[in-house]
């Protein structure tokens, strides 16, 4: 997809896509039933709009421990809280399901009229918590074009976090190769979390693929986002931006019923804009 970045976002730099993390869903010991659920997701929805972000991106990033390939309820759910979110917002939505599950994301996606999925292993392979992942970029592209979801942009990490690296690529190897397999923008992340990414990764990505999109997936905040937008045209933020301190024992730092503080969205946006 040519210009993904300005057809989803009517730009191409200083983007700021707020993740909404819902609670843990259907199936999970914490899940506080649908309303609750929904209740906080659109709080967080109403922080980031008013906030000014450039778009949002659902994930069910609290269905701890994660699958890589999700079941049907978790679909369903997410489905029906993503029409809801779709309802109350003009805002450029994404859909990111976790572990690794771009088949259920473009369903998702294209039922709820989303713009954009992020895929955390597109090209590389790699271990997680999980069981050992491995890209395959045709499979995702043949999928696309099989549900008739080929205006659905994906935007693909590489040498992702919450992972060791199996395969010998460099980033800038693996970055060339995404862009060359139907990559419509590279996300770049730290090793966790909350974690920014290493400066020198964003140039050495930046150098490899030139005016190629790419975003930061991890860790950006009010006191780096210059640095790191001096290579990437924007990224996706949450954890930073939530209320509350972070949580020792929280595998994500922060925990779901931590609300996204509107004042921190302010603040953010209002450095680089």
């Amino acid at each position: 997809m040519k210009n993904a970045l300005i057809k989803i976002f009517k730009k191409d730099k200083n983007i700021i896509i707020g993740a909404i993390h819902f609670a843990p869903l259907l199936g999970y010991p914490d899940y506080p039933g649908f309303e609750i659920t929904l209740e906080s997701a659109l709080k967080d929805l109403a922080a980031f709009e008013e906030g000014g972000v450039d778009g949002v991106i659902i994930e069910n990033n609290y269905d701890v421990p994660h699958k890589i390939n999700v079941d049907k309820n978790t679909v369903d759910i997410m489905v029906k809280l993503g029409k809801e979110i779709r309802n109350k917002t003009n805002l450029p939505i994404g859909v990111n399901v976790l572990w690794n599950d771009f088949k259920s994301a473009l369903f998702i996606a294209r039922a709820i009229e989303a713009q954009f999925i992020r895929i955390p292993v597109f090209v590389d392979k790699v271990e997680t918590d999980y069981g050992v992942i491995e890209g395959n970029p045709k499979e995702v592209i043949n999928y696309r074009k099989e549900i008739k979801a080929t205006d659905v942009a994906i935007f693909t990490d590489i040498h992702v976090k919450h992972a060791k690296l199996l395969n010998n690529k460099t980033i800038q190897e693996s970055a060339i190769e995404a862009a060359r397999e139907g990559s419509d923008a590279l996300i770049v992340t730290g090793k966790w979390t909350g974690d920014a990414p290493e400066i020198n990764d964003l140039q050495k990505t930046k150098k490899a693929v030139g005016d190629f999109p790419i975003l930061v997936g991890s860790g950006t905040n009010e006191d780096n986002i210059k640095d790191l937008f001096a290579y990437a045209n924007g990224a996706i933020v949450s954890t930073s931006l939530k209320e509350g301190s972070k949580i020792s024992s929280e595998v994500n730092v922060k925990k779901y019923d931590q609300r996204i503080d509107i004042n921190k969205v302010k603040k953010i946006v209002s450095i680089i804009k």
